[in-house]
C-alpha cells in the first residue's frame, strides 16, 4: 500500500500538480472528467469488497470532483448546455449520495454513463 512518503507516490503528486497548474479550463475539465471516472471504478470496488470506510472516502472524492464540474460553469451566459449540465451534475451528486447509502454499485452505474457521456461530448470540442 502507497503511503505519503512513497517516492511513486510523490512523483505521481508532482506529475499531476504540474499539469493542473498548466491547464486551461478545457484541459482542467477534461482531468476532472477522468478522474471522477477512475474514482467511481474505486468507489464501486470497495462496495463490492465491503470496505465501507474508503467506500465513504471514494464517493466523498466523486461529489468533490462532480461539485468541482458544477462550479466551473457558466450559468449567465453559457445558455442552455450550461443548464444542462448543471442538472446532469445535480442528478449525480444525488445518485452518488443514494448509493452511497444504499452501497449498491448498480446505482453508480447511472453517474458512470452520465460523465461518460459528458466526456465524450467533451471531447468532441477539441
Amino acid at each position: 500500500m502507497l503511503n505519503e512518503h512513497d517516492p511513486f507516490n510523490a512523483y505521481q503528486q508532482a506529475s499531476l500538480d504540474a499539469r493542473v497548474a498548466a491547464a486551461n479550463s478545457h484541459d482542467m475539465v477534461r482531468m476532472l472528467l477522468e478522474g471522477l471516472l477512475e474514482e467511481l471504478e474505486r468507489a464501486a470496488g470497495h462496495m463490492e469488497r465491503q470496505r465501507y470506510e474508503a467506500k465513504g472516502v471514494s464517493i466523498n472524492k466523486c461529489l468533490n470532483i462532480v461539485h468541482g464540474l458544477d462550479s466551473m460553469l457558466d450559468l449567465d451566459n453559457g445558455g442552455e448546455v450550461a443548464s444542462s449540465l448543471n442538472r446532469l451534475y445535480d442528478y449525480c451528486s444525488r445518485q452518488l449520495v443514494s448509493a452511497s447509502v444504499e452501497n449498491s454499485v448498480q446505482a453508480l452505474l447511472p453517474v458512470t454513463q452520465v460523465i461518460t457521456d459528458v466526456r465524450a461530448g467533451w471531447a468532441n470540442l477539441n
